[in-house]
Parts: structure tokens; sequence; C-alpha cells
């Protein structure tokens, strides 16, 4: 279903952006989603070099997660989030400002994304792959990365 608005100019935004910007407003919308996941399924995360998140130190004492870095220039030590770059990319061009869309339209988006079939999982949407890792956790099976 095609959201309203998408492919115009969005709304001005009145207020602050939800999260803010930087290290500090990063570690705490990150935090929040990260303790969601069951142990097993946040035991590490690999990140660019940006500066959103250069307090990962404190981010893995709030959650367990150890942060990896990719080298420069080395994008395919992080395929997964690349991919999901093109996606997105999609739905907002390089340099949107996310803070003028409401976060229904984001979400929106995730859901659509996490919703979509892929080649690299047989032709299963992430929503169906994750949801099968929540299961062989709640199970006692073993939850696979690939």
């Amino acid at each position: 279903p095609r959201l309203e608005g998408w492919g115009e100019i969005p709304p001005v935004k009145n207020g602050p952006s939800l999260g803010g910007y930087g290290a500090l407003a990063m570690n705490t919308a990150l935090t929040a989603s990260m303790t969601k996941l069951p142990l097993q399924l946040r035991k590490t995360l690999t990140w660019d070099r940006g500066k959103e998140l250069s307090a990962h130190a404190q981010f893995t004492l709030d959650t367990g997660t150890k942060v990896f870095f990719a080298d420069p220039h080395s994008p395919w030590q992080r395929p997964t989030n690349e991919n999901t770059n093109g996606l997105l990319r999609q739905y907002f061009p390089k340099g949107t400002d996310l803070s003028r869309w409401s976060a229904e339209d984001l979400e929106a988006v995730a859901l659509a994304l996490n919703n979509r079939p892929r080649k690299i999982l047989g032709w299963r949407t992430p929503a169906e792959v994750f949801d099968e890792q929540i299961q062989l956790l709640a199970t006692g099976g073993v939850a696979s990365t690939g």
C-alpha cells in the first residue's frame, strides 16, 4: 500500500527531532532497541566509522553488546547494512532529513522492508527469519546467523 505523502515534499515537522543527533542520542535509541532482543541475538554489532557511535564503550556497558568497527572504505564487511541502505534509498534519497518524517512513516518503511523477500534469505523475509530465530531460542534450539 502506498502511504499518503510518499513522493511529495514531506511536511515540516514541528518541534525537535525524535531522538536528536550525535552519539548520546544514538546510544539511547540503539540501547532501547537492542535491550528488547534476547541476549543470544545481541552479542555483537558491526558499525561503520561514523561519529554517531563514538560512545560505543558506554553502549557495550549498557547492553552487553560488543561493538566492532568495519575497516575504512570496506562496505563488504557490512553487506546487510549496505544492502538495506540501498533499499532505503527507494524511499528516502541520500541526504534526506528523516526528522521531517513522522515516526509512523518511518515505521511503515521498516515494516515494508522487513516483509520484503530477500534472495540471500532463500526468498524469505527478514521478519520470517527473525521469527524463526526467536522460536528456536524459545524451544531451546540454536539460533543461526547464516
